[in-house]
């Protein structure tokens, strides 16, 4: 045979295996799982968390690419959007629906779906918000991960109070469109009343009104100033950050994120390690268990921040008590 001849017929082969390839490429990547990730904030802003919960995928050998699928959608702080989305994922048949960042995106799958497992990542009570009827037992097709944030708002005001003490009037930042804005409220009042506090509140769900809050909390006579938990938040950060610094106001955040660049405190359970622990149950239901056989997983331990070179550029002399129950002292 000729070279040209044998060169043609291997071109000829090769273009009849490239005709069946993408139908069994297709074939491939129709039998993968596919993982449906929903969440209310920002992918620009998330990719950390996204890792996190790759991560726990990992633990059960699932991977991105090789044997599972992540369809991802995010609604950018816009919380009235997590209702489509999650029908959206339901129209798709997901295998599982990983709901993350609150209990809103939670509450959207379980409307839209009662037979495709959903896994939530919380910081409010499930039980309260009727994600799940128990937290030892959730029934249906729901599970997930309650880092029990709200409930630890009041310790952060405390130990804000602590930080400051001479701070009375004390500012706080929260999302009025996130549906537990209103009960954090009412828990923060109770505890500022407790402590002695006049609490100035201030809402904020995008950058455009951050100037004017910080505006506000200045008039009012806020010296300090409280961040309320909110996933949205994670893309606002640095901003509320800068403002902070630029206004002297000494801040409590609900992440160490922000703290590493220039808040003063942050106090609260690992984010990461509960985006993770959504990965593990995923795959744990891929493998056949039932979420209403998995417990709700809930924080064993909880880390206190403090950036001592923020507290000295702001006069602060941050207690010896305070500084030796510290996780972590940023100097």
């Amino acid at each position: 045979m000729k070279r040209r001849e044998f060169i043609t017929l291997l071109g000829g082969a090769g273009t009849a295996l490239a005709m069946l390839w993408p139908r069994g490429a297709r074939a491939q990547q129709a039998a993968m799982p596919v993982i449906g990730f929903i969440n209310p904030g920002s992918a620009r802003t998330s990719v950390y968390l996204v890792d996190a919960l790759r991560r726990g995928l990992a633990e059960n050998a699932y991977a991105e690419g090789r044997n599972v699928v992540i369809e991802s959608r995010w609604a950018d702080g816009h919380y009235d959007r997590l209702p489509e989305l999650a029908a959206d994922l339901v129209r798709r048949r997901v295998a599982v629906i990983a709901a993350c960042g609150s209990s809103a995106p939670g509450l959207a799958a379980k409307a839209a779906t009662s037979t495709i497992p959903v896994v939530f990542q919380t910081g409010a009570d499930p039980v309260l918000d009727g994600l799940v009827v128990s937290m030892n037992r959730p029934g249906g097709n729901v599970t997930g991960v309650s880092r029990m944030t709200v409930a630890i708002e009041a310790k952060r005001l405390e130990l804000l109070h602590e930080a400051v003490p001479k701070a009375t009037v004390i500012a706080c930042l929260i999302n009025p469109t996130n549906s537990r804005a209103e009960f954090q409220i009412q828990q923060l009042q109770v505890s500022a009343r407790a402590l002695g506090l006049k609490l100035h509140v201030e809402n904020a769900s995008t950058e455009r009104d951050l100037e004017s809050a910080f505006a506000a909390m200045v008039q009012a006579g806020a010296s300090a100033l409280f961040v309320a938990s909110e996933p949205s938040y994670t893309a606002l950060h640095d901003q509320i950050a800068l403002r902070a610094v630029r206004h002297a106001m000494p801040t409590m955040f609900a992440s160490r994120a922000p703290v590493a660049a220039s808040g003063l405190m942050s106090y609260d359970s690992s984010i990461t390690d509960s985006y993770r622990q959504v990965g593990v149950y995923v795959g744990r239901i891929l493998k056949g268990e039932k979420p209403a056989d998995l417990p709700v997983l809930q924080p064993t331990s909880f880390e206190l921040v403090i950036n001592l070179k923020t507290a000295k550029a702001l006069g602060i002399e941050v207690s010896s008590s305070l500084l030796a129950r510290a996780d972590e002292v940023i100097e």
